[in-house]
């Protein structure tokens, strides 16, 4: 946003305005963030909104419903510049190097709902196999078919 002109005067009411207004979504996030850092913190497993989370021989784990897991390597909590605290853990950050990131409640739910979209993603494929599918872009399967096709013909039925 500030890319956009906006000043952080004029930031900070519409990030205000927009977690007022998405009220679940805002609480998804800290219940995420809350339960990474229980994680990491105590080194247990715990539990939110069917994710689990997990520390062992040091990583962190998020397993997601399907049973595939996201990994963090050597996660640790410290001091954020918002005098918070941050979950940061070893990765390949933009200088295409091993150095520590800082992740936010907000950053691991991204994760999780891009996690979840490629499973289900990778579910409509395998149920579809026996279409023609040329293609898919983000969450959408492109399939080539005849006009006489029904569309009900493609309906995945959800275990």
């Amino acid at each position: 946003m500030l890319e956009m002109g906006l000043t952080e005067d004029e930031l900070q009411p519409l990030v205000d305005s927009w977690r007022a207004t998405n009220p679940n979504i805002t609480k998804l996030w800290w219940n995420i963030d809350r339960a990474v850092k229980v994680a990491v913190r105590t080194r247990t497993h715990t539990k939110t909104h069917s994710i689990k989370f997990f520390y062992e021989k040091g990583m962190l784990f998020i397993e997601l419903s399907s049973g595939r897991r996201l990994s963090y390597v050597k996660p640790k909590i410290e001091p954020n510049q918002f005098d918070g605290e941050s979950v940061t853990y070893e990765g390949i950050g933009i200088t295409n190097k091993w150095e520590r990131i800082e992740s936010y409640c907000p950053k691991f739910t991204e994760n999780i709902v891009q996690a979840i979209s490629r499973d289900i993603l990778a579910y409509a494929k395998k149920t579809l196999r026996h279409c023609f599918i040329c293609g898919h872009v983000h969450d959408e399967i492109i399939i080539e078919c005849s006009n006489d096709v029904s569309f009900k013909s493609f309906a995945i039925k959800w275990e």
